[in-house]
């Protein structure tokens, strides 16, 4: 395979020596320290802790943020980042994207200037980590309609209520909870994991994103100051973080199809059958065409979002189809490698079951498939098919 396959549109040649460099610093430490012990570290449902001090070394937390500590790059730079990191794990990359995205983001955008230098550094530094708790056990696509509460009292908010499938919530310092306030409109609050009554209970029953924390978040006349709550009202806050995390996975999404991609053509190269590579049969190598075309076109995508991102020309709809279109197209690609590797491509000996299991997950959050298509539909005829 040609070592530049990747690239067959040539969008190197868009990208500035910086986002080459950083892209290729993340490859090198994710090829020496994560590809080693990913399959070990999903089978024991293990999330690395000892990685956070080297991501945040690498300055991939909270990369796209100005000042505070943290790096300053370009969306697309980000992108890069998450695709490099998903080429190993979806677990991996969405610690990764919810520390930056969904937790340091609403805090730069939305918090006063005492709360950004409070956490942002420490949160660059790998110090405090955060989670982001929007989604309740019976709200997921729909969360206007969640049932917990931030009740103002004097100086705090008594915030009571659950929140499920929380990425990081065991091992964070620190959650951005949205919940309706008295006036029923939904507020963001910072809460410090060491209040009185906030808890977590481990969700460890998962064949999916193994190596990544997921917890239930348990709020019980959990007393918040007043100072931590975001200055946004209404789903636009929540939104507008979730757009951001989008925006990752559709790179995302293209790390976890080539590796796939590759480690099925360098078996279908090598695996004979009836005399010859299974590379040589017209059927595998339309697959593997198709995937191929995917993967170029889902790269197009990201690319051009993220230049439109970095000028400012962007609207979420765009991030709906970048990340509806390539998460998916990497799960359709994820399965047609396991078909490739017949037998083999359920066993820990390769990566593709992994990663075909973990975008099952990816495929459904941050707005699942079928939400991003009514986003689209409405945008194109004018009628919202939500209800």
């Amino acid at each position: 395979m040609d070592a530049n396959i990747f690239d067959f549109y040539q969008i190197d040649d868009f990208l500035s020596e910086e986002e080459k460099m950083i892209r290729h610093e993340v490859k090198k430490f994710v090829d020496q320290e994560i590809m080693p012990n990913i399959s070990q570290w999903h089978i024991d449902g293990h999330f690395p802790k000892h990685l956070i001090k080297q991501f945040a070394e690498l300055g991939l937390l909270g990369s796209s943020i100005q000042g505070y500590d943290c790096p300053g790059l370009s969306y697309t730079a980000y992108g890069v980042i998450m695709q490099e990191i998903e080429r190993a794990d979806s677990g991996l990359r969405s610690f990764t994207s919810v520390q930056s995205s969904l937790c340091m983001y609403p805090i730069f955008k939305f918090a006063t200037e005492e709360i950004k230098k409070q956490y942002l550094p420490k949160m660059a530094k790998g110090e405090l980590i955060g989670c982001f708790g929007l989604t309740e056990p019976d709200y997921g696509s729909n969360p206007s309609g969640m049932l917990t509460r931030a009740k103002k009292e004097g100086s705090h908010y008594i915030l009571n209520g659950n929140k499920m499938w929380i990425t990081n919530g065991d091992i964070a310092d620190l959650a951005i909870v949205w919940a309706k306030g008295d006036d029923n409109k939904i507020i963001g609050l910072v809460v410090d994991k060491d209040l009185p009554g906030f808890k977590t209970q481990t969700i460890d029953k998962k064949y999916s994103l193994r190596a990544s924390n997921t917890s239930e978040l348990i709020f019980e006349n959990c007393k918040v100051p007043a100072s931590h709550v975001l200055d946004v009202k209404g789903l636009k806050g929540p939104f507008s973080c979730l757009n951001m995390a989008r925006y990752g996975i559709s790179w995302g999404s293209i790390g976890a199809a080539q590796a796939c991609f590759e480690e099925a053509l360098n078996y279908s190269k090598t695996r004979i059958q009836f005399d010859k590579p299974i590379a040589g049969f017209q059927l595998v190598q339309a697959k593997l065409v198709k995937m191929f075309t995917e993967i170029t076109k889902m790269q197009l995508l990201s690319w051009r979002l993220g230049g439109l991102l970095d000028r400012s020309q962007w609207i979420p709809q765009q991030i709906s189809m970048a990340k509806m279109n390539n998460v998916s197209n990497a799960l359709e690609i994820a399965r047609n490698c396991r078909d490739i590797l017949g037998a083999n491509g359920i066993t820990h000996e390769y990566h593709v079951g992994r990663h075909m299991m973990n975008l099952e997950s990816v495929n459904t959050y941050e707005g699942t498939e079928d939400i991003h298509r009514l986003i689209l539909g409405q945008y194109i005829t004018g009628l919202p098919a939500f209800s």
